[in-house]
């Protein structure tokens, strides 16, 4: 669909120049004589932008400005003038206006100009059309995501909420397990009572059972007072156990005992202590492989797998991509005081194409790391780390062509491959290429690949 140009220009010969240069150019253009035209048209129809000269008689273009972004905040205005001084244009621009011609202007520069206006236009939008879609699509706290993956997590987490079971999260690290631990704990009936983390990776191993059990004064060298453990500080509440895989054995068999028998001892003592509090668990690692390697009980890994969610990588939920950028930018915008900038459309193909290892922690740090560097309103390729210049493998198993292609080639026979196995949809096509629908469509156009011809 063209876009829709409106133009206000007092002189009749100007005004038709430009109507027939932006029609040429494929603009659907409308032409005022007048800013009063040009506001009936504001009142009726939606445009992309507006380009107003300034000297007009009656109402000029700057009142025409102030009306036009009070009617429409997100219109895209660029003015002309015959007169241009730094007063006029810093008016303007306070005013809303986003660029200025000065006349008089040659067919590449006007085009230029309202070129630059329709991708900033259009940057807004695709903007707004995110922040909707992050806004209506399932979420949970700060979870956020649309995939079929993730609403299988979601289903998961609200029914651990409603019961009192222990809880087994399982996933990569960066992917949100504690989130969904939080949420848990926090949408439970254990809500007002303590919700406890420990990190057992963290803990030296002589150190584990005085962590998370307490110890008895004396109990061993540096013992100087008695202690409570990690259990006794959540009684009535949630224990969250991260890393569970690297707890140590001894530790293993005191922690079976909590589950069984809500008891717990301290090191040094004999006298159990009786305490109410659920756990929940999370590791990165495969607990079944270190139970066959006698590195993780048995009875315990059955008692902790009751419910289990798994939280998938993010490189398995790309379709989430858009949604969870658009959600860290508005967060971190807010964070570092910022505006939200926008992204080029060719920003989400690079990040489209990395494997983000580090997941969905990955990519929140890497857009603060962008935003920080950047100094424009617009965040393109030259603002990426180097990690996302660097193009990855596509998944799937499609043979590499012989003859020693070049990137451009190789990502166009790709392209081929994927429209031929899916018979020339471009939504299966897509997912087989691990990108989105729209990323694909740009590169069908990019290499000028029409999947109507394809065999």
């Amino acid at each position: 669909m063209p876009h829709h140009v409106l133009i206000t220009e007092d002189d009749r010969a100007q005004r038709e120049i430009i109507h027939d240069i932006l029609t040429a150019s494929g603009y659907h253009a409308t032409a005022c004589a007048s800013a009063e035209e040009a506001l009936r048209h504001l009142e009726e129809e939606t445009y992309d932008m507006l380009l107003t000269d300034l000297r007009m008689s009656g109402m000029d273009g700057l009142q025409l400005l102030q009306r036009a972004k009070a009617l429409r905040p997100d219109l895209e205005v660029v003015v002309m003038t015959a007169h241009a001084t730094v007063r006029t244009a810093v008016t303007a621009m306070k005013g809303g206006a986003t660029d200025y011609l000065e006349k008089p202007f040659d067919k590449e520069e006007l085009l230029h100009v309202i070129n630059r206006a329709i991708e900033r236009s259009e940057l807004k939008r695709e903007n707004q059309t995110l922040r909707q879609l992050v806004s209506a699509t399932v979420s949970l706290g700060n979870i956020i995501g649309e995939s079929p993956v993730m609403q299988q997590v979601f289903d998961r987490t609200r029914r651990a909420t409603r019961i009192n079971s222990t809880v087994l999260i399982l996933g990569e690290s960066g992917t949100g397990k504690e989130l969904i631990a939080r949420h848990i704990h926090f949408e439970s009936p254990r809500k007002n009572k303590p919700f406890v983390v420990v990190n057992c990776a963290a803990i030296p191993d002589n150190l584990v059972e005085s962590e998370l059990f307490g110890h008895e004064k004396g109990a061993f060298t540096g013992a100087d007072t008695a202690r409570a453990g990690k259990f006794e500080h959540a009684d009535g509440g949630t224990i969250f156990l991260d890393e569970i895989g690297d707890m140590q054995l001894d530790a293993q068999a005191k922690l079976l005992r909590v589950l069984q028998d809500g008891v717990v001892e301290r090191v040094g003592s004999f006298k159990p202590r009786t305490v109410d509090v659920r756990v929940i668990a999370a590791t990165n690692r495969n607990l079944r492989d270190l139970v066959g390697e006698g590195k993780f009980r048995e009875d315990l890994y059955f008692r902790l797998e009751v419910l289990t969610v798994h939280l998938p990588a993010l490189r398995e939920r790309m379709q989430d991509l858009p949604l969870l950028i658009a959600h860290f930018r508005d967060k971190l915008a807010k964070k570092l005081g910022i505006q939200a900038p926008g992204l080029e459309p060719a920003v989400l193909d690079a990040f489209q194409r990395y494997r983000w290892p580090g997941n969905v922690r990955e990519l929140e740090h890497t857009l603060e790391q962008i935003f920080i560097l950047s100094d424009g309103a617009i965040i393109t390729l030259a603002d990426l780390p180097e990690k996302l210049h660097s193009p990855e493998p596509v998944s799937g198993d499609f043979s590499l062509p012989t003859g020693g292609l070049v990137l451009e080639d190789l990502e166009q026979e790709l392209i081929r491959q994927a429209l031929e196995r899916s018979g020339g949809s471009i939504k299966e096509a897509a997912e087989l290429l691990g990108l989105t629908y729209k990323t694909l469509q740009y590169r069908l156009k990019k290499h000028e690949i029409d999947r109507k011809k394809m065999p």
